[in-house]
């Protein structure tokens, strides 16, 4: 399993790659292996959201999962191409197949999710 040393991990296995103030996030490599081929996603609605949230639903033929916020923030864009195409997620989970971006209320919130060595831990 791939897990960029640049990004954080939450133990639902979501990704967050944080640039300033703007989060982009996503679920990993793990977890879209897990699911299989996702076949829906189910996008959130843009504005304020609160950590542990559930934000999202990715559906694939084995399962529906939720996706939790990571991290608290203002949701400010989201991949509409999952829409069209989901599998961008099997394909490509940590660039195109992002989920959505959080302006974030305060960066250090991601010094409570785990690096990359942390979480290949978690999931080996």
């Amino acid at each position: 399993m791939i897990a960029p040393a640049d990004l954080h991990y939450s133990r639902d296995h979501e990704w967050v790659r944080l640039q300033g103030e703007i989060a982009t996030i996503g679920i990993t490599d793990h977890a879209q292996e897990e699911l299989g081929d996702v076949v829906f996603v189910e996008l959130p609605d843009l504005g304020d959201i609160d950590k542990g949230s559930p934000i999202a639903v990715v559906e694939s033929g084995r399962a529906n999962s939720d996706i939790y916020a990571p991290i608290a923030g203002e949701i400010i864009e989201i991949n509409t191409d999952l829409v069209v195409d989901p599998a961008k997620i099997n394909i490509d989970p940590y660039d195109t197949g992002w989920i959505f971006k959080i302006r974030v209320s305060d960066p250090d919130q991601v010094n409570d999710l785990m690096d990359a060595a942390s979480y290949s831990g978690v999931i080996s």
